[in-house]
């Protein structure tokens, strides 16, 4: 990896140093260096010595009295108001004069006092800029300090080698930028036919998808270097500079094409423009150096440019356009079959038992993005050693994708016996709603041991085949389920908990979805009554619709989830012995498995029938 070597410190800081020193040895050091053998007295002593006529020649100066005794020895004093000095000067016998002060004019004052130390400063300052500059390899006299420098970090083959091989579970992105591949490695079969390739590629994702990964990877498979930044480190506290390190980077890309240029959060830089008249807005001003280097850059000369974004809706139209950003690369959440394959790759790093079932780990992690899938893998491999084990088994993997979703056990949280119960029964209430309605996905494990994100306990569903489209039913039975914790305590207790604060969350936001986006209500049908803002951060949706339509759709939304409230009670209700006897079991053992709640369900559904002779 090449990086470029900036001063740790700006050069302004040891100018600074340099001329502290130089004034704190004017003013300290000077007056001893001037007059070595000086002696110091006070003004009564001058006196004393000027009465008893022991003073030969005396100096008188602006801030002071220098003096020679009769014995040659020289001394000072400080000036003092005495009218009466003169007269005893002349009594005394003494010589004495004082200094004759040239008044000079006031350009040459204002030349010498301020100009020519400027002058002086800002010459050895560019000097020693332009020095400092051209050795870091910049060889640019404007980019001062190296503030117009791109700091971009080049990796090479050599120290990087990631293939296409080392990503898993982003088919379609990389069937998409292999062909940025085969221009890079073959450019003259494009040229023959008179194709030009895309100048800018845009990696579009949720964060830890690996958009960074498959920037690398392409450079890796067309043996090409790949120069890195971060869109951030375009913003400068200087006007300009921005622009500087835009123009710089791509100076840099020309130098070493074919290569690949990889701008990572983009949208720090390619923000949309407000359309303000007038202002000098560094981003913007950065912006527009981007447009300007993207249109003048020649895309036959193999330069490549690269940007990942989590926010493609905030990007600047501009940068968006034919001849810019034209290509789009989807880069979301891997699928079944693609995390089961991540985890794939990530398990050739650790050893690990042979008979470990990556698919059932990744059915288990239902939406975990390539980074945590990357990172479920590690917290397997950490868990076998703090139990002193040499190889990662299937019990650390499962339990690595509880430690991702609900945190860690949190041992030194101890509930009392009736909070304990609670807890039981709530978990129970949602399996057993789960459980008794069709199109639910199967439960895989209940638990009532703390956990480090707060969670008291939980109740973990997964789906034996991953699909992408959810009937109207399948999702009232989900917010069934949320709400079937709930209905468990006031069932049983008689008295509702804070337990379920998370439960009424997920409820709400999916009740809403099914009627202001999902078109899902009779009353309103398909009309969109909200809109996506953030699909890959967060996912955050702002109302359009009046405040009258608003709170009608509050009303709706309070409706649906009370139905599906009163769909929980009544099954839990009608199934009370079998609450009661897995809440008993799930309290005395803490964590079942989902083949052991339908192990114990199906038995008291259905009894073994008596044989003759019993009864």
């Amino acid at each position: 990896m090449n990086e470029v070597k900036r001063p740790r410190k700006p050069l302004m800081f040891y100018y600074a140093i340099v001329l502290l020193a130089l004034i704190l040895f004017n003013a300290l050091v000077m007056p001893f260096l001037a007059n070595p053998n000086v002696t110091q007295v006070d003004y009564g002593e001058f006196m004393n010595m000027t009465n008893e006529k022991l003073v030969s020649e005396v100096m008188i100066e602006d801030n002071q009295i220098l003096f020679k005794g009769k014995n040659d020895k020289l001394y000072r004093t400080g000036l003092m108001n005495d009218p009466e000095l003169t007269q005893r000067l002349y009594a005394s016998g003494a010589k004495f004069s004082t200094q004759i002060v040239e008044q000079m004019s006031p350009v040459l004052s204002i030349l010498l006092s301020w100009i020519l130390p400027m002058v002086l400063i800002i010459g050895v300052g560019n000097y020693f800029s332009k020095k400092l500059v051209e050795k870091a390899g910049g060889g640019a006299g404007s980019m001062m300090f190296g503030m117009g420098k791109s700091n971009a970090k080049v990796y090479v083959k050599s120290t990087s080698g990631i293939k296409f091989d080392d990503v898993a579970g982003e088919d379609e992105a990389k069937e998409i930028l292999s062909e940025i591949v085969d221009f890079l490695e073959n450019p003259k079969k494009y040229e023959a036919i008179g194709a030009k390739m895309p100048k800018g590629a845009l990696l579009v994702g949720p964060p830890g998808t690996g958009k960074t990964l498959l920037a690398k990877a392409v450079a890796g498979e067309a043996n090409v270097p790949f120069f890195s930044i971060s869109g951030s480190e375009f913003v400068e506290m200087f006007v300009g500079m921005g622009a500087a390190k835009v123009r710089d980077l791509f100076r840099q890309a020309n130098e070493k094409a074919p290569c690949i240029v990889f701008i990572d959060e983009v949208d720090a830089i390619g923000g949309k423009r407000d359309g303000r008249i007038g202002g000098n807005d560094e981003r913007e001003q950065t912006l527009n150096q981007l447009l300007t280097e993207m249109d003048g850059f020649d895309s036959s000369k193999g330069v490549v440019i690269l940007a990942a974004t989590n926010r493609p809706e905030s990007l600047d139209p501009a940068l968006l356009r034919p001849g810019r950003f034209d290509r789009r690369v989807p880069v979301e959440l891997p699928d079944l079959k693609g995390r089961e394959e991540i985890l794939k790759v990530h398990a050739r790093k650790v050893n690990i038992q042979p008979n470990v079932d990556f698919g059932a780990v990744a059915r288990a992690a239902a939406g975990a993005s390539g980074a945590e899938l990357a990172n479920i893998v590690n917290e397997a491999a950490l868990r076998a050693v703090r139990d002193g084990r040499k190889t990662v088994t299937q019990a650390d993997l499962e339990e690595s994708v509880e430690v991702i979703i609900a945190g860690y056990q949190k041992k030194n949280r101890v509930l009392s016996d009736k909070e304990k119960m609670v807890v039981a029964y709530h978990e129970i209430g949602h399996a057993l709603v789960a459980a008794k309605q069709s199109e639910s996905a199967p439960v895989h494990k209940i638990t009532i041991i703390p956990r480090t994100n707060g969670a008291l306990g939980y109740t973990m569903q997964v789906e034996e085949n991953e699909h992408f489209l959810l009937t109207k039913e399948e999702l009232e039975n989900k917010i069934a389920t949320f709400t079937g914790g709930r209905a468990a305590e006031a069932l049983i207790f008689n008295q509702i908990t804070t337990g379920a604060a998370n439960d009424i969350e997920q409820a709400t936001r999916l009740a809403r979805a099914m009627i202001t986006r999902y078109g899902m209500s009779d009353e309103f049908g398909m009309v969109a009554m909200e809109q996506l803002t953030n699909q890959y951060l967060g996912g955050d949706t702002t109302l359009a619709c009046s405040d009258e339509t608003s709170n009608r759709i509050d009303q709706v939304v309070r409706n649906l989830i009370a139905a599906q409230y009163d769909k929980a009670f009544n099954l839990l209700k009608d199934n009370a012995p079998q609450l009661h006897a897995l809440a008993k079991y799930l309290y005395e053992h803490e964590t079942i498995t989902g083949d052991e709640f339908m192990d114990i369900l199906h038995k008291m559904e259905n009894p073994p029938a008596l044989g003759v002779g019993e009864g």
